[in-house]
């Protein structure tokens, strides 16, 4: 094997080579701000949590399929390929005949490679169409759940507004005024589905900073966006920023600043949200003083600021954050609505978008060849949920659902297969997760390392790291292809997706086995998928190296294509032309379409609703629960980066010094949270950076139940896992996306004994005689 390899990850591209003490890991020579996120690899490929050979839960072989409880501790038996691939051959039959594809969830979140070829999620969902014929999928995302389904029906598509109708080249051109609401933090666009070649966010915010440029940011965290650029941060009260943002716009109306003309040409049902604004509904007119007495932002401020949004070349973005929260849509609404009152959108640099500095391909520029996709095959499966509604769905088979104005019933599965993520790190309310997850007769699981999600499965199938195996490392903005070389062999008895799966469609029959692989190779695959880009590049006359070269070198550069605003700016230049993709054509500010659901928590309008679980006397604290710094999601988070920023190995818990001075807690302490959900432990980091009454807890660390030692919790982590205290609960009957951002919490010192951490242990294992079928 070669002794350094050219590789690539969500978090950017590297050099891989083996060294005295792990992996020797050094970022790409391209990439201006290299993620540290990166050093979580060095020990991963010998990691003791790495799942090794096929394993299936005792209870499971012994009793075979059911419902029944699969608590974390149980044990596992080691078995050969053969043996579990006619184990899961056997389960698709049962489950294909008895119930159709109705009968499975293929769940992945698709984050647990960046290679193309070996994306976990192609995989598994090609595998289930060739198999079943389909499946039951979640819809939408956790991170977007409110405003993915909500924006083409008010502006357009979703993919373009998040991605490509503003971008970093022309905001660093162009953009005198940034309103942030929820903030566009470096830690998150670390993170690029298919990797990084070169972070440029920081910079470009340092160079719009050093023109004169403003940053104002609306959020209880103020390092939500970076410390050098002179940001003005404005602690508002967490799930309040609607509020706010009505009052701007009633600032614009009020002083006679709304851009008329605009509304007239390219918006429709202005003059319904102007009655709402004005009128007595939910509090009275949304004036300046009515937001300040919710959000805790001085109307003065407010007033200024709708001002200057009109005086300057401006741009509003909501990131996902505002949105994870009950009436998640309502925010993102508004402020499109907003941005349609100033009159910018469609302007290079200014108007309106949603997510922009989220993910580290928002604001890039679309790459203008194919890149290499497995296909995934056709899902003839009907069914659906969203994405974020598994428990409702395991809970409650049969039961209806609303989404966009349609009614629903929840399928009834039998057979739950994941791959390439952990519901048991995003999902939210853990104790609600591990009850719906013991209502299936079979759960299985392809993992790289013992997660809580691989403990709580009946089935495990061992999968490589991306470090054993070669795949392409790419997206459709990025302008750099790598080739992800293979560093290593796999250890153990592990393989990749593709062939774990491959053996699977083999156990189940020779017409599955060639549906699913074509007769391919992984090899021939990466060959067969890297031809169209080859040729695309030909045709354009530029360097199209063929495969065997672009292998050997290690990358090649993509075209882009013009840098412009996107389908935005042609509606703004030719309205009748090039009309919008909503019903009328033009930026819905109040929608027909959504107001005919008649859903009282999401009407047609941006209309502020305050959240009903709101702090209380016995749990004080807002909780915020986003993304973490340190690593993507809960990935490796044994690694160096991860472990370096926890308090006595736990997930730190930031508190503010005056809420810190009231509880006696100091710098390293160990905090007990709960709620009526849950409870865990976490390390105490005292900071202004987060407001007074606020708790900022990120999400990721591994789930590591215990029994509570106060007996008060059905659910106590010792590791600081955030989505124990979270709530399981749709933001509106409208979308059902992700309300885990915002919780309420109560805050102690814990003073008892400190239990041991067991989130990296494997489990137990027994051999496999002592597990014989048993014939009750």
């Amino acid at each position: 094997m070669p002794d350094s390899v050219v590789h690539s990850s969500h978090w950017g591209a590297f050099r891989a080579g083996r060294g005295t003490d792990g992996l020797d890991i050094q970022p790409h020579e391209g990439d201006r701000a290299p993620s540290p996120i990166l050093q979580n690899m060095r020990h991963a490929l010998d990691h003791p949590a790495r799942v090794l050979r096929p394993s299936v839960r005792e209870s499971w072989l012994r009793r075979g399929p059911g419902p029944r409880p699969r608590p974390i501790g149980e044990p596992f038996v080691e078995v050969s390929w053969d043996r579990v691939a006619e184990l899961l051959a056997n389960e698709v039959r049962r489950v294909r005949e008895a119930h159709g594809p109705e009968g499975v969830y293929g769940g992945s979140y698709g984050w647990a490679s960046a290679g193309r070829f070996h994306h976990s999620q192609s995989q598994i969902h090609r595998f289930l169409n060739t198999a079943f014929g389909g499946y039951v999928s979640g819809v939408s995302s956790y991170s977007a759940g409110a405003a993915a389904p909500l924006l083409p029906r008010l502006i357009g598509s979703f993919a373009e507004i998040s991605r490509n109708t503003v971008s970093w080249k022309q905001v660093v051109a162009e953009t005198e005024l940034i309103v942030s609401f929820g903030g566009m933090p470096p830690r998150n666009s670390a993170i690029g589905n298919g990797g990084v070649s070169d972070h440029i966010e920081h910079d470009c915010m340092r160079r719009i900073a050093a023109r004169g440029g403003a940053f104002h940011l609306f959020s209880p965290i103020s390092d939500d966006m970076p410390e050098d650029i002179g940001t003005v941060w404005h602690a508002i009260t967490p799930g309040t920023d609607t509020a706010l943002i009505l009052a701007m716009a009633y600032v614009l109306q009020d002083e006679g600043l709304e851009d008329t003309a605009f509304l007239e040409t390219y918006c429709v049902g202005y003059g319904r949200f102007l009655d709402y604004l004005l009128g007595d509904a939910d509090g009275g007119p949304k004036t300046p003083a009515w937001a300040e007495r919710i959000t805790g932002i001085k109307a003065q401020t407010i007033a200024q600021l709708a001002r200057d949004l009109v005086r300057k070349r401006s741009l509003i973005s909501v990131a996902h954050a505002v949105q994870r929260a009950e009436y998640g849509e309502q925010p993102v609404w508004a402020a499109m609505t907003l941005a349609a009152m100033v009159g910018q959108i469609g302007l290079p640099g200014r108007g309106f978008t949603y997510a922009f500095g989220s993910l580290a391909h928002t604001g890039r520029q679309k790459v203008a060849v194919p890149i290499p996709v497995l296909p995934q095959g056709t899902n003839r499966c009907q069914a659906f949920i969203p994405v974020a509604a598994i428990s409702d769905m395991l809970l409650n088979p049969g039961a209806p659902f609303s989404f966009m104005g349609v009614q629903h019933a929840y399928p009834d599965i039998h057979l739950l297969w994941w791959a390439g993520g952990n519901p048991f790190h995003h999902h939210q309310d853990l104790h609600r997760l591990a009850q719906a997850i013991g209502r299936v007769d079979t759960f299985v699981v392809q993992e790289q390392v013992w997660t809580a999600t691989a403990k709580s499965a009946d089935i495990v199938l061992p999968i490589s790291f991306s470090l054993e195996r070669s795949d392409f490392g790419g997206t459709r903005n990025d302008p750099r292809l790598f080739a992800m070389q293979k560093l290593c062999p796999p250890k153990g008895d592990v393989r990749s997706d593709y062939d774990a799966l491959s053996a699977v469609a083999a156990a189940l029959g020779p017409a599955e086995h060639a549906d699913f692989t074509q007769g391919r190779s992984a090899e021939d695959w990466l060959r067969h998928l890297y031809e169209p880009t080859r040729a695309s590049l030909e045709a354009m006359g530029l360097d199209a190296p063929d495969f065997d070269a672009f292998w050997e070198k290690g990358w090649i550069d993509l075209p882009c294509r013009d840098d412009t605003g996107g389908f935005l700016q042609e509606f703004r230049d030719n309205p009748e032309g090039r009309p919008l993709g909503t019903p009328s054509g033009k930026i819905e500010i109040f929608s027909q379409e959504i107001a005919g659901y008649g859903y009282d928590d999401a009407p047609g309008l941006p209309v502020w609703r305050p959240h009903k679980r709101g702090p209380t006397p016995d749990e004080p604290f807002i909780l915020i629960a986003n993304a973490p710094s340190t690593r993507l999601h809960s990935q490796l988070d044994f690694g160096a980066t991860s472990a370096a920023h926890k308090v006595q190995g736990r997930e730190k818990v930031r508190v503010n010094p005056a809420d810190a001075a009231a509880l006696g807690l100091q710098d390293g302490d160990i905090a007990r949270m709960e709620n009526d959900r849950g409870a865990c432990l976490a390390g105490v980091q005292i900071t202004e950076h987060v407001r007074a009454g606020v708790v900022h807890l990120q999400t990721g660390a591994w789930f590591d139940p215990h029994d509570d030692p106060e007996g008060l919790a059905p659910v106590f982590c010792v590791h600081g896992n955030a989505n124990v205290l979270t709530h399981d609960k749709g933001t509106s009957q409208l979308t059902h996306g992700c309300t885990g951002q915002i919780g309420r919490v109560a805050l102690r010192k814990w003073t008892g004994p400190v239990p041991p951490i067991r989130a990296f242990d494997p489990p137990p294992f027994l051999s496999s005689s002592s597990t014989e079928p048993s014939h009750d």
